[in-house]
């Protein structure tokens, strides 16, 4: 087991890099492992509705750089990820959303029964009903998942909502009528040294309801 002070450690460590050292690169070996934390994160329901697209090319990142509002994470970072979300594949009764059943090995009622429920899910679901938000809390979780993992190495990050979307998504040749961008992060090596992390109490965010 990982101790548990290591681990704390490692979120100390973790902070949003505002400038990655452009010389240094992760290694394959170390992104292949980020990215099959990616791959065995949950999602709701287990729809796996999310896509990532990994940019390393510098001329890319360096397009992409104006339509990021310039932020230096973008071109100095070793690697860029672009979190899309499914989103016609995550509507009840569509062929993904029947495979992702079907690959349980569930008899054909148990299948009838979970589509059913998540039918209601995101038909009566106050915050479920819209497709696209609803996947995009999906790529946050892997995100987070990623976010932190990469710290445990030694690899520093930085998660990125400021963008614009439709123009990402024209250059990236999205078809936004099956998936559409949730949020962006830059992985590589800081430059400069760690600011301070402040943060609130526990007990300013925790309430115990016995």
């Amino acid at each position: 087991m990982i101790d548990k002070k290591e681990i704390l450690d490692s979120y100390h460590f973790r902070h949003a890099c505002k400038v990655f050292d452009a010389n240094k690169t992760i290694t394959d070996e170390d992104f292949n492992f980020l990215l099959e934390v990616a791959r065995l994160s949950p999602t709701s329901f287990g729809m796996q509705g999310v896509k990532l697209y990994v940019i390393t090319d510098a001329k890319t990142k360096q397009n992409l750089k104006p339509l990021c509002w310039n932020q230096n994470q973008i071109d100095s970072c070793s690697h860029l990820v672009v979190f899309t979300t499914k989103t016609k594949d995550l509507k009840p009764n569509s062929e993904w959303v029947k495979d992702r059943f079907a690959e349980r090995g569930l008899n054909d009622a148990m299948q009838k029964a979970y589509l059913n429920r998540y039918e209601s899910f995101h038909n009566e679901g106050e915050f479920t009903k819209d497709i696209y938000q609803w996947g995009s809390r999906q790529a946050y979780i892997i995100m987070a998942n990623m976010l932190s993992v990469a710290a445990t190495i030694g690899i520093d990050s930085c998660p990125i909502e400021g963008f614009e979307k439709s123009n990402v998504e024209k250059y990236l040749d999205i078809d936004t009528t099956k998936e559409q961008v949730s949020v962006i992060t830059a992985f590589g090596y800081r430059v400069n040294p760690q600011s301070i992390k402040n943060r609130l109490p526990q007990d300013a965010i925790v309430e115990f309801i016995r």
